[in-house]
């Protein structure tokens, strides 16, 4: 009787644990089935005391199965998608959490050929069942492709699968050299201007690199004039200033502008200073030298312009690989620049003109100056910037003394300060660890400079 009853409760406590079900659908394939266990001829039988230490076990397992459903969406929600299609496929109740609309408002679909790049692809059968299931929950779509203009085209086709989203972050961007460049741009601006035409609420657009051109703004303008906040492009060689000018007529909405210096003009600025237009918050140029071009001037009074219509803006500029000539041509007048980012190497000269002709600079930092001393010249970025509160130094270097005096010179509103040891020049007055005193005792902080990890 007491091995009957045991059975009994055994059989009872089994019954009541669900069994898996595998994810009905286009991601059953992304899912490895597990091989069921057979018991050996030899394994001995189940014996009433194993029945009871097992029904015993059961019972003290919490059974994830009954977690309340949200819950169960908070713990799904800290999951990559991948892992989240994998947890559908464990029970019925964490299949139904699964599908809940907020766990699928992002996706990155990350395109690359194995046999030529290291990039980490996103499986073809899981970007089906997204689109497929979930297209019209994705509010946030990231596009990675490499190098490979396989995997260029096949975002283009995905592309062209999103008009049923409602899309607020639409992103393209090439982990290698700009590929969309490479596709046939009758097919590329046909796939984004469709996904533009339906796009009511988009907010955020980033399209580094790629074919677009004026019409395709124009269609961004007009489908998404209301919500359009941030857009970002750099490297589009088919979009002309005038084409950024009729986009910024319509998106009153415009908070954030991110351009290549080269679609910059005096038309742009005057268009953005104008009293029907946007206020931006934010305006960030890359400048680097494309086709050895000589760089365009921008007119003082139009920068002034754009700084009285939008005071609190923050104009912000990164400078990549440049020659000194192009860099004496750019920083020769008055320009609101307020975070400054140099990543390659800084000559005197210009560092020189910056202290001159950028008093609204808040943030400078660069990555390299060579082998010759700036003290004259960031004394004069100190004197003549009278609202930098941050400073990075790289491979530059500054005697302890003069950059003693320069963070004299800036006091306790020097909020990031971080320079190289190696950049600081022991001489008769300072060594490096007075120099640490000194700038702590200024700042009413303990500072201390940045080391080189040694590997």
């Amino acid at each position: 009787m007491a091995a009957d009853s045991a059975a009994k409760r055994h059989e009872t406590s089994s019954s009541s644990v669900p069994s898996t079900t595998c994810l009905s659908g286009d991601y059953q394939e992304c899912v490895p089935r597990q091989p069921k266990r057979r018991r050996s001829c030899g394994a001995p039988k189940t014996t009433p005391n194993s029945s009871r230490t097992t029904s015993h076990r059961m019972r003290s397992t919490p059974d994830w199965t009954v977690l309340p459903p949200e819950v169960l969406v908070t713990v799904f929600a800290q999951l990559p998608i991948a892992d989240l299609g994998r947890v559908a496929c464990v029970c019925k109740a964490w299949s139904r959490a699964s599908q809940c609309p907020q766990l699928w408002q992002k996706f990155e679909f990350v395109l690359s050929n194995a046999a030529k790049s290291c990039l980490p692809a996103t499986s073809t059968a899981l970007i089906n069942f997204v689109l497929k299931r979930h297209a019209k929950h994705l509010k946030c779509v990231i596009l990675r492709t490499d190098s490979s203009l396989e995997s260029a085209q096949k975002a283009c086709h995905i592309l062209s699968r999103l008009v049923n989203c409602s899309l607020k972050t639409l992103a393209l961007m090439s982990s290698a050299r700009p590929v969309f460049l490479d596709v046939d741009q009758e097919s590329f601006v046909s796939a984004l201007t469709l996904v533009l035409d339906h796009s009511r609420a988009l907010s955020s657009l980033a399209i580094d690199n790629t074919p677009v051109d004026d019409p395709s703004l124009k269609a961004l303008a007009l489908s998404n004039s209301r919500t359009l906040q941030l857009l970002r492009m750099k490297s589009c060689p088919r979009v002309s200033p005038g084409g950024i000018v009729a986009l910024a007529d319509h998106c009153r909405c415009l908070r954030e502008l991110s351009l290549s210096y080269n679609l910059l003009s005096d038309n742009l600025l005057m268009a953005l200073s104008s009293e029907e237009h946007v206020r931006l918050e934010y305006l960030r140029i890359d400048i680097y030298g494309e086709n050895d071009a000589p760089f365009k001037r921008v007119s003082p009074h139009c920068w002034k312009a754009l700084v009285e219509h939008s005071p609190s803006m923050n104009l912000v500029m990164y400078v990549f690989v440049l020659p000194e000539e192009s860099l004496e041509s750019l920083f020769t007048s008055y320009i609101p620049v307020t975070h400054l980012y140099f990543g390659d190497s800084l000559p005197k000269r210009v560092l020189a003109r910056i202290g001159k002709h950028c008093p609204r600079l808040r943030e400078l930092v660069v990555g390299a100056n060579g082998n010759t001393t700036i003290d004259s010249e960031l004394l004069g970025v100190a004197t003549n910037c009278p609202q930098l509160t941050s400073l990075g130094l790289g491979e530059c270097e500054v005697t302890c003394s003069a950059f003693v005096e320069f963070v004299s010179r800036c006091g306790p509103k020097l909020r990031q300060l971080s320079v190289m040891e190696e950049c600081l020049l022991e001489d008769e007055l300072l060594d490096v660890n007075k120099t640490c005193k000194r700038v702590s005792e200024i700042l009413g902080r303990e500072w201390c400079p940045e080391f080189m990890p040694i590997w």
